[in-house]
């Protein structure tokens, strides 16, 4: 019997490690143990009671005006008492936050191995997006399993001196966690009474915008640009599930409150977003879970971003890199709404992320390596 921790502590992990936990139920010669550290503590439950996953540990590190360097130091604390208490064959963690390298720290000091679902995503920036990017670079130099989404996640790892022994093509689990809630909504027959609004209009836009680098200047010129297009554009609904962040909440509402087509809501469960991708035009998003997610769905996205760490999508076509200048948001999607040809284009790109069975992939993969 193998025993396997996993370590997550936002959202987008939790959506991105909850097929692989569900998967793992499949294999009799395998335990996991699941630790969250609360970073997101109201979104994380809804995504756990989703996906019926209930945490043996729970750190609770939330604390309000937290620093990084106070985040980081808790995860590594937290899962060092739950290693030493333990008797752990490897440490599973996904992406780029404090929560997976603090944990790959912890693992580390520990001669505990780690798996990094996701590895291989780099911008070449270690300051954009901050701390992301030094996150995984540094997770990446004490990792043993490197779970890599795409061939240039790969080939990516392999420049950084990663052996090629180490390193396993799986897609991403992201997509496991879609088709997971695709054939549920299906099946239920999924249909939001809060969302009867959208029926009212031509098309719908969804908008997710709150990552650190756009809080300030770029976060007003994407509500600017939000603001001419809707007014603009009035057949058109644009819908903005609002992040808690209070800055991102401040500027977003004073200037996108009170326009009859912006909807200005709150975070959404992880199958109302789906529901609400599904029923999209296109998305502008900053976010790099649906840079990932919208491909499948034939869903254009519009990345507000400077650079992207998926530049397989962008080079596949499913995603168009935009920056957040206010004329240049406004122009493409402008374009996108006008043109249909170059619409119907990107729509129908191929996702370069996986079939949906990166989970099963990753199991496989660990019990056939590990001694």
């Amino acid at each position: 019997m193998k025993n396997f921790l996993v370590v997550f502590g936002t959202r987008p992990e939790a959506i991105k490690l909850a097929p692989l936990i569900i998967e793992s139920r499949n294999y009799k010669n395998i335990n996991v143990s699941v630790c969250v550290t609360g970073q997101h503590k109201e979104m994380l439950t809804q995504v756990l009671d989703y996906f019926q996953i209930k945490p043996d540990h729970n750190l609770k590190i939330m604390t309000k005006n937290q620093s990084l360097n106070s985040i980081l130091a808790k995860v590594i604390i937290g899962v060092d008492s739950v290693i030493s208490k333990g008797n752990y064959d490897l440490v599973i963690v996904q992406g780029d936050t404090s929560s997976a390298f603090g944990a790959g720290i912890a693992a580390f000091n520990n001669k505990v191995r780690i798996a990094h679902v996701e590895a291989g995503l780099r911008t070449g920036d270690m300051k954009s997006p901050f701390p992301e990017e030094a996150n995984r670079v540094l997770l990446g130099c004490i990792t043993e399993f490197h779970l890599a989404p795409t061939l240039k996640n790969n080939e990516t790892l392999i420049n950084s001196g990663v052996s090629p022994k180490n390193i396993h093509v799986v897609g991403n689990t992201v997509i496991d966690a879609l088709k997971f809630t695709i054939q549920k909504q299906k099946i239920n027959q999924f249909k939001p009474k809060e969302f009867e609004f959208i029926n009212k209009y031509e098309k719908l836009i969804l908008i997710t915008a709150h990552r650190r680098e756009n809080l300030g200047k770029n976060l007003e010129n994407i509500c600017e640009s939000i603001k001419i297009l809707a007014l603009e554009n009035k057949s058109i609904v644009f819908v903005y599930p609002v992040h808690l962040n209070p800055k991102v909440r401040e500027t977003v509402f004073s200037i996108l409150n009170n326009i009859s087509n912006v909807k200005l809501i709150d975070p959404l469960d992880y199958p109302e977003f789906v529901y609400l991708m599904n029923k999209s035009y296109l998305i502008i998003s900053d976010s790099g879970g649906v840079q990932e997610e919208a491909p499948s769905l034939n869903k254009p996205v519009l990345v507000i971003r400077a650079e992207t760490e998926r530049q397989e999508g962008v080079d596949a076509g499913t995603l168009k890199l935009i920056g957040t200048n206010k004329n240049q948001i406004i122009s493409e999607t402008q374009n996108l709404i006008n043109n249909h040809e170059k619409y119907k284009t990107i729509s129908t790109s191929i996702n370069p992320y996986g079939d949906g069975t990166a989970s099963k992939q990753i199991l496989e993969y660990i019990l056939n390596s590990i001694n």
